[in-house]
């Protein structure tokens, strides 16, 4: 628990005091989509042979789990597997154990089967939106997608609705990643906050259940800024409940403008982005940018429904960008010049493999096939070749791609004073709604 909250004798406000305030009329409502030249993806991931072995053996796994092509989620459900770095990620949030890299990745499948989380409408969840608690906007040094959240201008009552809106945003944070990134950036800002705003310790323990059974590996930094004295108690509350690779990513009042470019860091923490959101214009270009329908299904210029290959961000994929096949994660694209090739994914063939045999793989990313008349379908290769996993490892050797991991957070847990024995039981009667 020390190592989680480090304190130091600075004052829990120190960070916010001194940020520069910038006057209004400089203001905009725009949000940036794309990283600025200040930003890179630096930090890699690289796999020896057995690593890759895992990858293909797990890869083999879902491919027996993919639902059938009659099924209307079996398209989405293609695209999370067919991304290049879900069965990598898998395997290291798993710490490279294969029996529990199965269990969690197949746990993810069965959730995203009854959550669809890529199908969630806008019109469900724009309420949530509308004073801007999560906000979507610019990306860190390492070109992490930001998103900021801010439980002092929470609008509702607690509701599953809130989860959904969270989850909304995390997807759209994933379609803002440039090639070569596959983490967010998360900076949480308490400032107006209050005991009652703050979700309860019970709705905290379900997103992390969401966050980290389910988006495995997706955070790069947590950032907790303007921290109030009955904060310490929540994140008290939490803490057992955090996996501790996770834990020892979030950081307490660090220097926002040593992570993130000056250019897209919300004035309010010492940037020179003078940002006023504004619901309207923010839901439009969100939606818009990632090319969401009303339903919650994915539309191209034309208003035709698409099915965008994931793992490079919907920028790439909309350019005709497909990860390579072969590819172990993402960063690695090939230029597909026609976009019809994902109207219509078909299902990969699967088969059961000789006892004592290794399982074929799948190859991941999709490739580009004829069906009858002219229509072009999103398909895989699945056909298992004559040297099995072998034959795969080598492929994807060949094709390897590199994978970002979180560079070093910085900054220390900060506040006023230990909390007494009051303050501690005051505050976790608040948050857990008593």
């Amino acid at each position: 628990m020390s190592s989680f909250f480090t304190r130091s004798n600075k004052s829990a406000s120190s960070s916010s005091s001194s940020l520069a305030k910038q006057p209004k009329a400089n203001a905009t409502s725009d949000i940036f989509t794309e990283p600025s030249q200040e930003s890179s993806v630096k930090k890699k991931w690289d796999y020896n042979e057995t690593q890759l072995k895992q990858i293909e053996e797990l890869k083999a796994f879902t491919s027996t789990l993919i639902l059938p092509s009659t099924d209307p989620y079996h398209p989405w459900e293609l695209r999370f597997l067919n991304d290049p770095g879900t069965h990598p990620r898998y395997m290291r949030a798993a710490k490279w154990k294969m029996d529990d890299a199965k269990k969690r990745i197949q746990g993810t499948i069965e959730w995203r089967r009854e959550y669809k989380p890529e199908l969630i409408s806008p019109d469900d969840v724009g309420v949530e939106a509308e004073t801007g608690k999560i906000i979507l906007t610019g990306f860190d040094v390492d070109a992490r997608p930001i998103l900021y959240m801010r439980p002092g201008r929470e609008n509702t009552e607690r509701s599953p609705r809130q989860i959904r809106h969270l989850i909304y945003h995390l997807e759209r944070a994933l379609d803002f990643m440039p090639p070569g990134q596959e983490q967010v950036a998360i900076i949480v800002d308490y400032k107006s906050a209050t005991s009652q705003s703050n979700p309860s310790i019970a709705v905290a323990r379900q997103v992390l259940n969401i966050l980290q059974n389910h988006y495995v590996e997706r955070l790069g930094r947590g950032l907790v800024v303007n921290m109030p004295w009955w904060i310490n108690a929540f994140f008290t509350g939490i803490t057992p409940f955090l996996d501790p690779i996770t834990r020892d990513k979030i950081r307490f009042n660090p220097k926002l403008t040593e992570l993130v470019p000056a250019a897209q860091l919300d004035s309010e923490f010492g940037g020179d982005y003078v940002f006023e959101f504004n619901h309207k214009p923010y839901w439009k270009t969100i939606t818009e940018f990632c090319h969401i329908a009303p339903d919650g299904s994915r539309i191209n210029e034309q208003g035709e429904k698409i099915y965008p290959p994931s793992g490079n961000g919907i920028k790439a994929a909309m350019e005709g960008l497909h990860p390579v096949q072969g590819a172990v994660a993402t960063g690695q694209v090939e230029k597909v010049d026609n976009l019809e090739v994902l109207k219509s994914p078909t299902p990969p063939t699967t088969t059961t493999p000789p006892a004592g045999d290794a399982a074929p793989a799948p190859n991941g990313a999709a490739e580009p096939t004829e069906k009858e008349g002219s229509e072009k379908t999103l398909t895989e290769e699945n056909e298992p070749s004559s040297n099995g996993l072998e034959d795969g490892v080598k492929r994807m050797t060949l094709n390897r791609a590199l994978t970002t991991v979180p560079g070093a957070p910085e900054g220390d847990a900060v506040f006023d004073h230990p909390p007494t024995e009051s303050e501690l039981r005051e505050a976790r009667q608040s948050l857990e709604g008593r």
